[in-house]
């Protein structure tokens, strides 16, 4: 029991930095997981992928123009998604391209001019920074920027639950209608991607632009595992996320890993219970299978 202690709780009690990572962990766990969700159900897992690399040129072209500045680069990231979602958007409604075909050319064009933009700046801002994150490292103004988007991102995925459920489950209807409290279907539709981008560009700091997006989908595909019904999927992802986050982190605290690794690593071995365990996994259904075979 000591040693339980000593390795999961006395750090957190200890170190004033592990407890501002762990709440920016938790923070943007709450907030990303549940997107991932609906990102699985409307069968866009691969778009929150594309986009977590689309932040990357508005991250470094803050970092040009104003420094390390946190919240010059997270402005920048945030711009630089949504202009991507548009064009996206754009391309698909005005060629025969559809809107993921459209969205990939897009965002690996936004990764090289990032990678190129971070590059030619020189060494003072670190490309493995910016793609696998230091939650670690993040200090106060980092923990209300994250803290800040997950409260926006949440309360905005309370508000427009209905409409994000109707357009989700049947986005025909929801184009014929026209309006639901004043809204579209498309309007909701980019109302959800850019919450996808407000979450991502969050990460950026404690995840890294590549490492964020595992935060958002694996727990997402593990709570489908475990529940059928959409809020209990929507609960169940956000405290896998939380749980992951903090396992990663004591054991990269205490193993001396990579933060933002050490959360995803510690998500895929949820995943992996689920995949065994879960009413809808592998033991379940040896079992039933078993079952009606004799």
């Amino acid at each position: 029991m000591e040693t339980l202690y000593q390795w999961g709780i006395a750090p957190f009690a200890e170190f004033l930095f592990l407890r501002r990572a762990l709440v920016a962990a938790v923070a943007l766990a709450v907030s990303s997981a549940p997107l991932g969700v609906w990102l699985t159900l409307r069968r866009m897992s691969l778009f929150g992928d594309a986009l977590s690399h689309a932040v990357l040129p508005g991250v470094a072209i803050g970092f040009m123009l104003f420094g390390l500045s946190l919240w010059a680069m997270a402005l920048g990231g945030l711009i630089a998604g949504l202009v991507v979602v548009a064009l996206a958007s754009l391309i698909s409604r005005t060629t025969s391209l559809k809107e993921d075909a459209s969205l990939a050319a897009i965002y690996l064009s936004a990764l090289a001019l990032g990678v190129i933009l971070i590059s030619r700046r020189g060494t003072q801002l670190d490309l493995l920074h910016i793609l696998f994150g230091s939650v670690l490292g993040v200090d106060a103004d980092g923990l209300l920027l994250v803290a800040g988007m997950a409260t926006v991102s949440v309360t905005a995925m309370a508000l427009m639950y209905r409409g994000l459920l109707l357009e989700s489950f049947d986005p025909l209807f929801m184009s014929s209608s026209g309006k639901l409290r004043g809204s579209s279907g498309a309007a909701v539709q980019q109302f959800f991607l850019m919450l996808v981008v407000i979450n991502l560009v969050a990460g950026f700091q404690t995840m890294g632009t590549l490492m964020a997006v595992g935060m958002m989908m694996l727990p997402a595909v593990s709570a489908r595992l475990w529940h059928d019904t959409l809020p209990a999927q929507l609960l169940n992802s956000a405290g896998q996320a939380a749980l992951a986050a903090y396992i990663g982190l004591v054991f990269s605290f205490q193993l001396d890993t990579p933060s933002g690794p050490s959360i995803i690593a510690a998500a895929t071995v949820l995943y992996f219970l689920s995949l065994v365990f879960s009413p809808r996994g592998w033991l379940q259904r040896g079992v039933r299978k078993k079952h009606f075979t004799r």
